[in-house]
């Protein structure tokens, strides 16, 4: 498997993954992080032009997709807990990997965590998929974000190399526990 940026000809498998994990968070007990319409298509092209959609490709295949940038994410200014470190930081959105295919969400967390060393993350409480995989790659939960506009929360996550150090007082285990 390989990481490569999103280019506008894989529009339509890409938008496939997504549909297929709507289905899935559906069907595993998180109907309400993405709905029926997250991402929308635009937000998806947005990506794309402006070069920070990435998909991971299986045998010539399209095997997941994501977005990754290292920016400042204004949703992630207030945390009602504690970052790991203020250091700068890359972040991951709208992960989704095509049914069928196993490890390709492992594998683009590493990617994106081997670009800069300190990498941040939300997700859905009810996504239980999701927080198992970050907390076995050794994502720490950090505490709860709100989206945007305030009306949505998720839960927080961050894995950043030894180098950084680290503020946080909370264990492997105690993340485990809480997971």
């Amino acid at each position: 498997m390989t990481i490569r940026k999103t280019e506008p000809a894989d529009l339509a498998a890409v938008l496939k993954i997504y549909a297929e994990a709507r289905e899935f968070m559906r069907e595993s007990g998180n109907p309400e992080q993405w709905g029926d319409v997250h991402p929308p298509d635009k937000m998806i092209e947005d990506d794309i032009a402006a070069r920070l959609g990435y998909v991971c490709e299986d045998s010539g295949e399209i095997a997941a997709a994501f977005y990754f940038n290292i920016e400042r994410d204004t949703t992630y200014e207030y945390i009602q807990g504690a970052w790991l470190n203020e250091a700068p930081y890359g972040v991951v959105h709208r992960i989704a990997v095509r049914r069928g295919t196993k490890g390709a969400g492992t594998l683009c967390l590493n990617w994106a965590f081997e670009q800069c060393g300190n990498l941040k993350i939300d997700t859905h409480e009810d996504n239980i998929p999701m927080k198992n995989l970050l907390g076995k790659l050794g994502f720490i939960y950090c505490g709860k974000i709100w989206v945007l506009d305030g009306t949505e929360e998720r839960i927080a996550f961050q894995k950043a190399a030894p180098a950084l150090g680290s503020d946080a007082k909370q264990t492997d285990a105690d993340t485990a526990a809480e997971l």
